[in-house]
C-alpha cells in the first residue's frame, strides 16, 4: 500500500506517539525505543510518523544532505559552493536486521573504481538517514556488529568509514526508532541506553477500543486515499504543531528548581552516568514547547522522567528494561516532583493506563509477559532481603526443616559469577555474529582471498585482486579478477543446558550452587549473542522448559521457578536433547550447537545413559560435575567421556578459556 496510515488515526497508544512527537520536536532528546507484544501497531506508528516530520533543505546534488545555511565542511561531495536551495521530505530510512555492513557506513564504489580507476566512496544508510529518521524493526535481533556503527554515530553524530582503503568522515544525525517484542530477547543495555526515550505498549484490553481499532484497520485496507483524506486535517495540525513548538524550543526556559529537581529524582531512582538526567532535561524542555509554555514546569519534568527514567536503572545485563516502576514513583515523590499540581492517588492495579500516571507510562512490561520477569536480577539483594515482586531468583526462603516443604519451595539462586568460556571448536561459517566460537565472518582478521562467491556487496582484498589481474598477464583489472577478504570473527551458538532437578540434587545448599553456576552460563550466554534452552529431568521424563530463544529473560525466570525431587531419568534429560538439537539443526543448520549436561551422573530411573550417548554424535558438549562428598563415583566423569565431552567440576567452573571438542 503506498499511502500509510494516519498518524492521527491510530488508537490510544498515548505514550507512545507522545515519545515520537517529543523526538519530532527536539531530535537531541535521542530517539525512541518501542517495546511491545506481536500486533500492537508499534511499526505502523513509527512509519505513520515520517509523514509529520517537517521538510528539509539541501544542497543540490548532494548525497549527504547538506544544509545550505551551514553545510558539512568535511562532506564528502563538498565543498559547497551557493547553488540554489532544494527543499524534500524529511528521510525516513529503514535499516533491515540482515544488512551488511558496507551496506550501513558505505562502501568503495567498485563499478567506478573498475571503468574510471579512480577511488570513490559509496554512501550508505547512515548517510541516507542524516537529517531525518532511522528505523531499525526488531532491534534487538540487530547483530553486534551493526549496533556497535549505530552506537557510534549516535554518540559523534557523525560516521567515521575506514574501510576498502576508503577514508570518509560525513555527518550522520538522525532520529533512532527501534521497535522490538521482548519475548525475543533484550538488546544490549549500551544500546538501549543510547535512546533517549522507551515506550512499552501492548494491546487494548477494552472491548470498545479493540474494535474500534479493527474498524479503523478495515477501513483503511478498503480504501487507503479515502481513509488518510479523512484524516488530512488532523495531520496537518499535528504537522504544523511539530513547527510551532521546533520554534518556540530554544526559548523555552528551565528553571533552576525544576533542573534540581531532575537531579533529586536521577539520584533517587539510582541511574547510571549523566545521561539521564540530560534527557529528562530535555524531554522536558520539548514537552513544554510542544504544550506551547515558555517555563518548565513539574508536570514537564513527571511526564518526561517516565519516559526517559525506566530503562536505565539496570542492576544485571539480565533484567528487563523497565522492572521497576514503583522505584520510579518513589523516586518522583521523594524528588516532590508532584508538587505543582498534585497528582491523584497511585492506582492500586485495577486501571493504570497510559493516560492516568500508572505503571504503563514508563516502559516496563505491563501484560505479564515473560519480560516482566525476575526483578533486579540475581545480584540485586541478598537471600535475606524482602522479596522482589515478580518472582526473583532470591525469592524462596529455605524452610525450617527437611521434608515434603522442601521440594516445595525452589532452591534460591546466589550471585552470579565469571564462567569459564566454553567454545566449539573448529571454524563454522559466521552465520550467526556472536562472540563464542571462531567462524569465518563479514568481519574480524583477515585470514585469505576467494572469489566473491556471487555476492556483490564484499571486502575486497586488493592484493589478492592485483595478483589475480597479473596472473592472466593483464595490466587492468576486471570484473574476474575480483577476490574477496576472508575474516575470521566469532559466532554465535545455540547453547542447550540439560539440568538434573532430582532427588539426589535437592539438597538445598547443594541446588543453590547449581542453579547460580546455570545462571552464570545463562549470563554468559547472553553476552555472547547465543541462543539458548533449557530441559530438565526428574521423577520419570524429561521437560523442555525452555524451547530454543533468544529471551535470555525467560531463562532466568525458569531457572528460578525449577523445582527439585524424584528419581533420575538422565537418559531422558539426553534423548529430549538429541531431540531438540536435531529439529534445531533442520531449522537453522548453520548453527552450531552446545549442550551443557548439569548433573552428578547418577540415574535411577529409566535406561542405562550410556545408551543414549549415540544419538549426541558429533555434538560439542561438556559436563558440568556435580557431585559432592567424601566418595565419588565418577560418573559424570564417565558420562563425560562417552559423549567425547570436556568434564568441568562444578567447584573449578572459574573465568578461563576452554575449548569444547566435537568428534
Amino acid at each position: 500500500m503506498t499511502v500509510p496510515y494516519p498518524f492521527s488515526a491510530v488508537v490510544g497508544l498515548d505514550d507512545l506517539r507522545q515519545a515520537l512527537l517529543l523526538t519530532a520536536v527536539s531530535p537531541a532528546i535521542g530517539g525512541v525505543l518501542v517495546r511491545g507484544e506481536k500486533g500492537t501497531a508499534k511499526s505502523t506508528v513509527v512509519r505513520a510518523l515520517a509523514a509529520l516530520l517537517p521538510s528539509i533543505d539541501v544542497v543540490p546534488g548532494c548525497r549527504f544532505a547538506c544544509d545550505p545555511a551551514a553545510p558539512d565542511p568535511s562532506c564528502p561531495d563538498g565543498p559547497h559552493t551557493p547553488a540554489g536551495v532544494v527543499s524534500r521530505q524529511a528521510p525516513l530510512v529503514e535499516l533491515p536486521v540482515g544488512a551488511t555492513e558496507d551496506r550501513v557506513v558505505g562502501t568503495l564504489d567498485l563499478q567506478r573504481a573498475l571503468a574510471d580507476g579512480t577511488k570513490a566512496y559509496e554512501p550508505g544508510l547512515l548517510a541516507a538517514a542524516h537529517r531525518g529518521a532511522l528505523y531499525v524493526d526488531e532491534v534487538n535481533l540487530l547483530p553486534d556488529h551493526l549496533v556497535d556503527l549505530l552506537l557510534d554515530a549516535a554518540a559523534m553524530g557523525r560516521a567515521h568509514v575506514e574501510r576498502d582503503g576508503v577514508s570518509v568522515k560525513h555527518a550522520a544525525r538522525f532520529l533512532l526508532v527501534g521497535t522490538m517484542n521482548p519475548e525475543e530477547g533484550e538488546p544490549r543495555p549500551q544500546l538501549v541506553d543510547r535512546f533517549g526515550l522507551v515506550v512499552t505498549v501492548a494491546a487494548p484490553r477494552e472491548a470498545g477500543q479493540r474494535a474500534e481499532v479493527v474498524r479503523r484497520r478495515l477501513a483503511y485496507e478498503a480504501d487507503p486515499a479515502a481513509f488518510a483524506l479523512r484524516w488530512a486535517a488532523d495531520e496537518r495540525d499535528l504537522a504544523g504543531r511539530i513547527v510551532t513548538a521546533r520554534d518556540l524550543l530554544p526559548s523555552v526556559a528551565l528553571p533552576d528548581a525544576e533542573l534540581d529537581r531532575i537531579a533529586r529524582i536521577c539520584i533517587a531512582y539510582a541511574v547510571d552516568g549523566m545521561r539521564a538526567d540530560i534527557v529528562v532535561a530535555r524531554a522536558a524542555i520539548a514537552l513544554a514547547a510542544w504544550r506551547g509554555k515558555t517555563v518548565v514546569s513539574g508536570d514537564e519534568v513527571r511526564d518526561a522522567a517516565r519516559l526517559a527514567l525506566p530503562h536505565r536503572r539496570r542492576r544485571d545485563p539480565l533484567d528487563p528494561p523497565g522492572a521497576d516502576e514503583e522505584k520510579l514513583e518513589e523516586a518522583l515523590n521523594e524528588a516532590g516532583a508532584d508538587q505543582d499540581p498534585p497528582e491523584p492517588p497511585e492506582p492500586d492495579g485495577s486501571d493504570g493506563g497510559p493516560d492516568d500516571g500508572g505503571p504503563d507510562d514508563g516502559g516496563g512490561p505491563a501484560d505479564g509477559s515473560p519480560s516482566a520477569g525476575p526483578a533486579g536480577g540475581p545480584e540485586a539483594a541478598p537471600p535475606s532481603q524482602a522479596p522482589p515482586k515478580n518472582g526473583s531468583p532470591e525469592t524462596s526462603t529455605p524452610p525450617a526443616g527437611p521434608g515434603k516443604d522442601q521440594k516445595a519451595q525452589p532452591a534460591p539462586v546466589g550471585f552470579a559469577f565469571r564462567p569459564k568460556a566454553f567454545t566449539v571448536t573448529g571454524r563454522g561459517e559466521g552465520a550467526h555474529a556472536g562472540r563464542r566460537s571462531p567462524a569465518f565472518a563479514r568481519r574480524g582478521r583477515v585470514v585469505g582471498a576467494r572469489s566473491p562467491l556471487g555476492r556483490r556487496n564484499f571486502a575486497p582484498h586488493l592484493p589478492a585482486t592485483l595478483r589475480a589481474a597479473i596472473g592472466r598477464g593483464s595490466r587492468t583489472v576486471e570484473a574476474v579478477d575480483l577476490r574477496e577478504a576472508v575474516h575470521v570473527g566469532r559466532e554465535a551458538n545455540l547453547v542447550l543446558f540439560v539440568v538434573d532437578a532430582s532427588g539426589s540434587m535437592a539438597a538445598r545448599q547443594r541446588m543453590r550452587t547449581v542453579k547460580t553456576a546455570v545462571l552464570s552460563l545463562l549470563r554468559d550466554a547472553y553476552q555472547r549473542r547465543d541462543r539458548i534452552g533449557m530441559i530438565t529431568f526428574r521423577g520419570g521424563e524429561a521437560t523442555t522448559v525452555l524451547p530454543p530463544t533468544s529471551s535470555h529473560e525467560v531463562g532466568v525466570a525458569r531457572l528460578a521457578e525449577l523445582r527439585t525431587g524424584g528419581r533420575t531419568p538422565l537418559a531422558a534429560g539426553l534423548r529430549s536433547a538429541a531431540t531438540v538439537i536435531a529439529a534445531e539443526r533442520r531449522r537453522d543448520p548453520r548453527r552450531r550447537p552446545l549442550l551443557v549436561v548439569v548433573t552428578d551422573g547418577r540415574a535411577t530411573s529409566g535406561p542405562d545413559p550410556l545408551t543414549v550417548t549415540p544419538a549426541l554424535a558429533g555434538t560439542a558438549a561438556v559436563v558440568v560435575d556435580c557431585e559432592s562428598g567424601p566418595v565419588r563415583l565418577g560418573l559424570a566423569r564417565r558420562l563425560a567421556g562417552a559423549l567425547a565431552a570436556d568434564w568441568m567440576p562444578l567447584d573449578r567452573l572459574s573465568a578461563s578459556a576452554i575449548s569444547v571438542r566435537t568428534a
